[in-house]
């Protein structure tokens, strides 16, 4: 009987694994299914765009898995029996059954942690919920005020975005931290702080929210804060699908991984991209990025691969080589870094450090016959 790969999720680590082990294992009896909610795939790092009124290209699934014998499945999975080593589908043949299961169902926006955010924020965390902003941003009229919360990379680049789209908006700024910036060099900083004054982004550090409302948000030891729109770029939660099963997870619910990625509590599943807990090469918890899901996709097809055939796969390593950041569509700052993610000197900016990460974005989706992303430009 063949050996069945399921793998559950077709973002970044997920569509990356699947293409992958399937070339890794085409000489082999094992078949490689793919299971995702959708048949398209999205560029979430480009959601901020969406969000900003910008046209994405449409990224169909089939079209990425043409050539490979990955069979795809389009279905919600609803549960998991690790008993049964079976997948609960909202769709017929409502099952589906695994030896090896790869996790990479990623993580969505963070609403709970203060009252109304649920209700009454956006995020750029998925597709549904930027396509909601993208339709909010939209309909305000000129003057109205778009509060962005968070002060890390998603919400710099939100706010970039809407301002350089929407001039005749005010774009706020909320961080709890001291500044913007944390993580870069000096010269980052400075040109980051620049360009935000340049398209009028105005910033408010130490500044916690306590509750959102439907026109604006309660600041904690402060005075009421109006806004026509609130964005919520604060962190990210996975599902709960790991937890229900059983898996050992964190606190935050990614599975807990060894050194391959493979479950601590259930060996006979692996778990990649923001639903991993995996160790970067410093030691510290990995970070949820697109630079830490695709060495993951490729890391665990490896290590699959290896073991289906026999052999003692080495550890995945989890590395980084720069932080990006866009700030608008002509801006940005690339920050170059150690391994471990420590700063190094250099630093891009300005029309350079744009045209850089749109290069390493448009990477992510080229094809490639050895599990690489293809680009598909059909639709919207």
């Amino acid at each position: 009987m063949s050996h069945r790969v399921v793998v559950v999720g077709a973002g970044y680590a997920g569509l990356l694994a699947a293409k992958r082990l399937a070339h890794k294992l085409r000489r082999s009896d094992a078949t490689v299914t793919l299971v995702n909610a959708s048949d398209r795939f999205v560029e979430r790092v480009r959601l901020h765009q969406l969000a900003a009124g910008q046209r994405l290209a449409g990224l169909s699934l089939r079209q990425q898995l043409r050539g490979t014998s990955v069979e795809l499945v389009v279905a919600r999975v609803t549960a998991i029996d690790t008993a049964g080593r079976t997948l609960c589908m909202d769709v017929a043949p409502g099952v589906i059954g695994y030896d090896t299961l790869v996790y990479a169902l990623g993580s969505r926006g963070r609403l709970d942690d203060v009252p109304g955010a649920v209700e009454h924020a956006y995020t750029v965390a998925d597709l549904e919920h930027a396509t909601r902003l993208r339709h909010r941003v939209a309909e305000l009229a000129s003057g109205g005020t778009v509060a962005v919360v968070g002060g890390g990379l998603t919400g710099l680049e939100t706010a970039s975005e809407l301002a350089e789209s929407y001039p005749e908006l005010r774009v706020r700024l909320l961080t709890g931290a001291d500044d913007i910036g944390s993580g870069l060099v000096a010269r980052a900083r400075t040109h980051l702080r620049r360009a935000l004054d340049r398209l009028d982004v105005s910033v408010h550090p130490k500044t916690v929210v306590a509750a959102v409302r439907r026109d604006g948000l309660n600041i904690r030891d402060g005075a009421p804060f109006a806004a026509d729109a609130v964005v919520w770029t604060t962190g990210f939660r996975t599902p709960e699908l790991a937890r229900a099963a059983g898996f050992a997870t964190d606190e935050s619910g990614r599975i807990l991984v060894d050194a391959t990625l493979r479950s601590v509590s259930h060996p006979e599943v692996y778990a990649v991209g923001d639903a991993a807990a995996g160790v970067s090469v410093s030691g510290a918890p990995s970070r949820m990025s697109c630079q830490t899901a695709l060495p993951m996709g490729r890391g665990v097809a490896d290590v699959i691969a290896a073991r289906l055939m026999g052999r003692d796969p080495g550890p995945v390593r989890i590395g980084y080589i720069f932080t990006n950041i866009s700030l608008g569509r002509r801006d940005g700052v690339v920050q170059f870094t150690h391994a471990d993610d420590r700063p190094r000197r250099f630093v891009l900016t300005g029309r350079a450090a744009a045209a850089f990460k749109e290069t390493v974005v448009r990477s992510t989706v080229r094809s490639g016959p050895r599990g690489e992303l293809g680009r598909d430009e059909s639709g919207s």
